[in-house]
């Protein structure tokens, strides 16, 4: 019989002897990757399947079921008179297409998880809390307003955009009709919306992450006093200092 300290020594070989695929499909099966295919580009999102398995179970289910195949991105949400539309909320998933939808999953609290809102979270879209369905957004900037608090159970985060943030926030900027939408939607839905042409699993092997964030160079001291900032939209005119006499 195999004493402790040997079967320790064991699995430690077993996992020092495994291949980089081995390892990658152990990755994906615990936290799954899928890629949303459009004609904007490829998104893909990995699914926090351990932290939210309600939601995550959901998902996966309408992409194995192959129902994401020809919804859409449809609304981009930006603060009122943002012309630079670079912060906001993109939806995606199944619109004017009930026979595709599952029935609505129970709601999966920030505060039960542990997620957040932040920059490339995909989370669900919902009415009242356990009503979510096949509707999707994916935060542009950070949107912690949308995790639960004490008095608002906000929204289910699930994931977050692993490769193609780039294209996300290029449909957030694409145009909006004024008139289509209703109530705080309004304005907000696409002119276009991009189709979802396929969304399917993929292996981690076959994500492109982005290169690890390097620290920047120490910036030297100026050799002149800086000039003025320039002055902001809807600020006060920076203060200027009077000329010393001679």
């Amino acid at each position: 019989m195999l004493t402790k300290r040997a079967l320790i020594a064991f699995a430690l070989s077993l996992a020092a002897t495994a291949s980089p695929a081995s390892l990658a499909l152990a990755q994906s099966t615990s936290d799954p990757y899928v890629k949303l295919h459009t004609a904007q580009g490829d998104v893909v999102v990995e699914l926090y399947a351990g932290k939210a398995p309600i939601t995550v179970k959901n998902f996966l289910r309408y992409v194995d079921a192959r129902r994401f195949d020809g919804a859409s991105f449809f609304r981009a949400s930006t603060p009122p008179g943002d012309t630079a539309k670079d912060y906001g909320i993109l939806e995606g998933g199944i619109e004017n297409a009930p026979e595709k939808l599952f029935p609505p999953i129970a709601h999966e609290s920030t505060a039960k998880t542990g997620l957040s809102h932040t920059d490339g979270t995909i989370s669900m879209a919902r009415n009242a809390p356990g009503t979510a369905q096949a509707n999707f957004t994916i935060c542009v900037g950070d949107q912690t307003y949308l995790d639960a608090t004490a008095k608002d159970p906000g929204y289910a985060a699930f994931g977050k955009v692993v490769e193609g943030m780039d294209v996300v926030r290029k449909m957030l900027k694409l145009p909006t009709d004024p008139n289509k939408g209703k109530g705080v939607m309004k304005g907000e839905i696409l002119a276009h919306p991009v189709m979802i042409a396929t969304a399917r699993r993929i292996p981690v092997g076959e994500v492109h992450f982005p290169p690890p964030r390097t620290q920047p160079a120490p910036i030297p001291p100026p050799s002149a006093p800086p000039s003025a900032p320039p002055t902001i939209i809807g600020s006060p005119p920076a203060a200027t200092t009077p000329a010393q006499p001679q």
